[in-house]
């Protein structure tokens, strides 16, 4: 009997302190990817390469307009191209926890490609 009643005082007094433990424990957050909290990883490579390219394409455009080797109107277009692309960009990270694929930056090139050679067409 003493060795039953010693073994449900350790029992109770190990229950009691896993409870008091859980007590003090902040509560876990639920996990969200980074995507739904809206912290894309921007430095990524391949966005980062992407949107490196973009930025540089809109200041090829912006340079042709100055030295006037393209109107306003023809600027406005690529910069429209330019914008579609990068909504694209940021949709298809959205869908990929901030990153996106190898294909999904393949395609996003050829597009950048099409631009490219309409600013230097002009």
């Amino acid at each position: 009997m003493k060795t039953h009643q010693i073994l449900s005082t350790i029992a109770v007094a190990l229950l009691m302190g896993a409870t008091a433990f859980a007590q003090t424990q902040a509560p876990a957050a639920p996990a969200q990817a980074p995507a739904q909290q809206g912290n894309w990883d921007k430095t990524h490579p391949r966005r980062a390469q992407v949107n490196n390219r973009l930025n540089n394409q809109n200041a090829r455009v912006d340079n042709k307009v100055d030295n006037g080797k393209m109107s306003k109107g023809e600027a406005a277009k690529i910069h429209s191209q330019d914008h579609a692309i990068r909504k694209e960009e940021r949709r298809d990270a959205a869908a990929n926890h901030g990153h996106i694929t190898k294909a999904e930056q393949q395609h996003i090139n050829h597009q950048q490609n099409n631009v490219s050679r309409e600013i230097k067409n002009h």
